[in-house]
């Protein structure tokens, strides 16, 4: 069951534990909050999945992060087949999953499964992923 989690008010990432044995997996960890959220975790000792659209994008992220215990999983959120590809692929349980990824303020694009680029991406993806 999920839990809720309240933050103190003075709280910062170097509060974050040591993390060994602990699985996470991050959406949009390619940038922005997620590559920030998964470069903390990997610091932590933590295993990372960051997820990415291409291979080229995952390495260049896993280099940014730098040193820890990192892995990539290929997944299009704007692609359904793609997200039930990648819920196949996974075949550990995680501990935590962080579901960041997003787009916002695009110009009006559909999805490959013909859904407006932002719900498909933001809501639509991720929902099925996590019901995989």
């Amino acid at each position: 069951m999920a839990k809720v989690l309240t933050i103190p008010k003075n709280w910062s990432a170097s509060d974050i534990p040591d993390l060994p044995g602990k699985r996470f997996l991050i959406t949009g960890a390619t940038s922005g909050i997620g590559l920030a959220a998964a470069t903390e975790l990997a610091r932590r000792n933590a295993h990372v999945y960051i997820t990415a659209r291409t291979v080229e994008k995952a390495r260049d992220a896993i280099k940014k992060i730098g040193p820890g215990l990192v892995d990539y999983l290929l997944m299009d959120l704007t692609d359904l087949d793609s997200v039930r590809k990648a819920a196949a692929r996974v075949d550990k349980q995680f501990d935590v999953v962080v579901l960041n990824a997003g787009v916002m303020a695009t110009p009006f694009t559909k999805t490959k499964d013909g859904f407006e680029l932002q719900l498909g991406t933001n809501h639509l993806g991720h929902f099925a992923f996590a019901g995989l």
